[in-house]
């Protein structure tokens, strides 16, 4: 049959193309391995003090890594950028569930660049309790300051760690100071944990409430009001701006019942509208009077420095419950301690005592 009628026909063989030199399997290795390698930890300096956002989200990854390499890497990239870092003003802010903590800090974040400011906003997300990631996605729910050249938002999982805050919120400020941004805005998950963490890192101390959420009595308690520099009524707005300004005096004169604070501030209260954008810049007014007002007398300072306290002596406690726990003998008889007590055979306190005694004794061996 000739050529001509072959391809009248319905089904017919083309010619293909060459097919290119088999690669071999140390050539496909040799590429993966290419791919996979870090970059070298002052390559990862040099990228962060220029402002590089994805060397910026990398090193923060690997300083939320569990992997030793990683965490070394990460170490070294720290260390190296404290220099260019404590040049920000840290704020924390904290409120229940459904207060507007991720509206307010997108508007919030959005009117600080639009006074050339450079912000940083470490948003905790709970983390889910089936795979330990974020369920929330706070780059999701801050669609415009998210796209804003001078912000930069990263979600983290809160994990285990106290009152919500991440367990490398502290290095993730390190890096973002290096950065070059001025102020860092650190959301808490706000349900109901121990709001000790996130106040023991960050300058000022931000509250927010909700008015008619049958809370405003309820809600003064003494630690975290104590905590608090300022209380932000949010959602002050329509038909709810009346029992906005009611909340606001009545949380003024629970105020002013608690001693004076060790900086000599006298934590203010005011309202704002976050999905209105309204009353944002009264306080940034508040924020900016008593930043004032710590640097004058030095307090400012003397609160970093407690700060670094914090944050050592929650890398030891960090890391001597991880050392324990990660102990083979540990990990052998902690199991069969736990049938003891729940056998009613020992008390949770000799049984803790044993591992103790068994750490110890493993340990100096």
């Amino acid at each position: 049959m000739s050529k001509k009628k072959q391809h009248n026909r319905a089904l017919h063989e083309i010619d293909g193309i060459d097919q290119p030199k088999t690669t071999d399997g140390a050539s496909i290795n040799k590429i993966k391995l290419k791919r996979r390698k870090l970059p070298a930890a002052q390559e990862f300096i040099d990228h962060i003090v220029k402002g590089d956002r994805s060397y910026l989200s990398r090193a923060i990854t690997l300083a939320e890594s569990t992997n030793l390499k990683h965490q070394r890497l990460a170490s070294k990239i720290i260390t190296a950028c404290l220099p260019y870092a404590n040049n920000s003003v840290r704020i924390g802010v904290t409120g229940v569930p459904g207060v507007g903590k991720s509206t307010f800090i997108e508007v919030f974040g959005t009117y600080l660049t639009g006074l050339d400011k450079k912000v940083a906003v470490l948003a905790v997300d709970p983390s889910s309790s089936i795979h330990r990631g974020s369920i929330l996605g706070d780059k999701t729910r801050m669609e415009t300051l998210v796209n804003n050249e001078n912000a930069f938002i990263r979600p983290s999982p809160s994990g285990e760690s106290l009152g919500g805050v991440a367990k490398k919120t502290r290095e993730a400020i390190v890096l973002c100071e290096a950065a070059g941004f001025d102020t860092i805005l650190i959301e808490t998950v706000g349900v109901g944990q121990s709001e000790t963490a996130v106040h023991s890192m960050v300058d000022f101390f931000l509250l927010l409430k909700l008015a008619g959420a049958g809370d405003e009595l309820q809600g003064i308690k003494r630690g975290i009001i104590e905590m608090a520099d300022a209380i932000v009524i949010n959602k002050a707005d329509g038909d709810n701006l009346k029992r906005a300004k009611l909340a606001k005096l009545e949380f003024a004169r629970a105020l002013h019942l608690y001693p004076l604070k060790e900086s000599t501030w006298q934590p203010k209260v005011t309202t704002c509208s976050a999905q209105n954008n309204t009353d944002i810049d009264k306080v940034w007014k508040i924020m900016e009077d008593y930043f004032a007002l710590t640097a004058k007398s030095n307090y400012f300072e003397q609160r970093r420095n407690e700060q670094n306290k914090f944050w050592l002596l929650e890398t030891i406690n960090q890391q001597l419950k991880d050392t324990f726990y990660s102990h083979p003998s540990i990990k052998k008889g902690f199991d069969n301690q736990l049938e003891k007590v729940n056998n009613l055979k020992v008390t949770p306190f000799d049984a803790a005592e044993h591992l103790l005694k068994l750490y110890y004794k493993k340990s100096e061996l």
